[in-house]
């Protein structure tokens, strides 16, 4: 393995890993303060249980991704010093806001979990409220500091450096705004159905179990209207991405001829060597009207960039085709358990009581995280081979070191270790949740 190769499959570990801890602490702590809300409005304890119990996974979830978050910064450094060289004055404003919403969090998440009667009821919500915001507003700041790597503004170049920066700019790149959409969209909807699956699965073992029936109502509300908007930031992220990035694009779609009236394809295999994709399903004209919103519009191919200009075709494609998939199906999901809703709402019985409702949504809970790692994998390797698209390439930036195959290896253990410790802790606060609850909503005891 080259010590290149090796840098970049260590901070990908390290975002793969990261990620799905980013994306909880924006969406799971909107659970917890909706728990808590209803619960100061209807006086019913299962939301007091349920938000005391979400907020202690939350915990578990924050110190675990605080780690790996850290790790990450100090690859940055460690791994990509010429990156660093040359983007730090320019996108260090985001990383900095970033680091104050972090803090933000960390406070108010501490005055959540210890400050239940010791501060008025209302104080403790709004604290609530604040971790969610700041949670939403970190993973935001980061990741428009990735967008501005996909569409770098902001600067120009004189002798090969940047000169005349203007930080504001730089944040206001291009692709900020449906970058930031679409991952929080997503963060919400995948850790919306993850917690729905869970709760889903335990609705199985006991239907008339009203803590998992409010949980997962909440988690699925959330996670689901998140995923029917989810397309509509997907479709203002791809006519970003043929407007800036022509040749990802492409390669999203296999699109290897330039083309008039292009289609869009449906699954399929990239051939490199051949120039073309094999077992698709095309729509007729469906790229270039959801690219430039005209049937008529060319749509650039790969063949019209040099090879060493390429992202991995295959890889990009079938990543982006799974991410689809995933969300495809997540829309049905919620859609299918909107009309169960609207169809039990004037009639007898739970919306919850079909069996294969709950067996579905146990089979859909890891889909949105599945979803965002292959779309995590789009973004970076569709770059390629620009770490700074367009600016500098990957190969310019990576520490000169050698030996990079050992950190890889070390750190990998070290996420399979932390991995294994953090399920194993949410395995205990699932098989702890409480098993009965009255008719009169009083729960049969739980230590909160």
């Amino acid at each position: 393995m080259s010590d290149l190769l090796a840098a970049r499959s260590q901070m990908a570990m390290s975002l793969a890993f990261h990620i799905i801890f980013a994306a909880v602490g924006i969406a799971m702590p909107l659970l917890m303060v909706i728990a808590e809300w209803k619960w100061l409005r209807t006086k019913d304890e299962v939301y007091l249980t349920l938000a005391k119990r979400w907020a202690k996974g939350t915990a578990i979830l924050f110190a675990v991704g605080a780690v790996s978050g850290t790790v990450l910064s100090f690859e940055l450094g460690l791994l990509w010093p010429g990156f660093m060289r040359y983007a730090g004055s320019i996108i260090g404003m985001p990383f900095s806001l970033e680091g104050f919403a972090f803090f933000t969090e960390a406070i108010f998440l501490g005055i959540y979990l210890y400050g239940w009667n010791r501060v008025p009821p209302r104080a403790h919500l709004f604290a609530g409220a604040i971790v969610a915001m700041s949670g939403a507003v970190s993973g935001i700041f980061v990741v428009i500091a990735n967008a501005w790597m996909n569409t770098p503004t902001g600067f120009r170049i004189v002798d090969n450096r940047p000169v005349d920066i203007d930080p504001l700019a730089a944040m206001m790149n291009p692709a900020a705004f449906g970058q930031t959409l679409h991952m929080t969209l997503a963060a919400y909807a995948a850790t919306g159905f993850t917690v729905a699956g869970i709760h889903a699965f335990m609705l199985r073992r006991n239907r008339n179990n009203r803590f998992h029936q409010s949980a997962l109502t909440i988690a699925l509300t959330v996670g689901g209207i998140a995923a029917v908007l989810q397309p509509l930031s997907g479709d203002l992220l791809a006519k970003m991405v043929a407007r800036n990035l022509p040749v990802k694009l492409a390669a999203l779609e296999g699109q290897f001829a330039t083309e008039k009236g292009a289609p869009l394809r449906i699954g399929g295999i990239p051939d490199e060597n051949a120039g073309v994709t094999r077992y698709a399903v095309e729509i007729p004209y469906g790229l270039s009207i959801l690219a430039y919103s005209d049937p008529n519009a060319i749509v650039k191919g790969l063949n019209d960039f040099p090879s060493s200009d390429r992202p991995p075709v295959a890889i990009v494609h079938l990543s982006f085709q799974i991410m689809v998939a995933c969300g495809v199906a997540m829309m049905g999901m919620a859609a299918w358990a909107a009309w169960r809703r609207w169809r039990r709402h004037n009639k007898s019985g739970s919306w919850l009581d079909s069996g294969w409702f709950l067996r579905s949504l146990v089979l859909a809970a890891p889909l949105g995280f599945i979803a965002i790692e292959t779309g995590w994998v789009v973004t970076e390797v569709g770059r390629q081979p620009w770490i700074i698209y367009g600016v500098m390439r990957t190969a310019d930036a990576v520490t000169p070191v050698p030996g990079l195959v050992v950190p890889f290896i070390t750190f990998t253990l070290l996420y399979i270790f932390l991995a294994a410790i953090t399920v194993w802790l949410l395995l205990r606060q699932v098989a702890a949740s409480p098993q009965a609850f009255g008719s009169d909503a009083q729960e049969v005891r739980v230590a909160g």
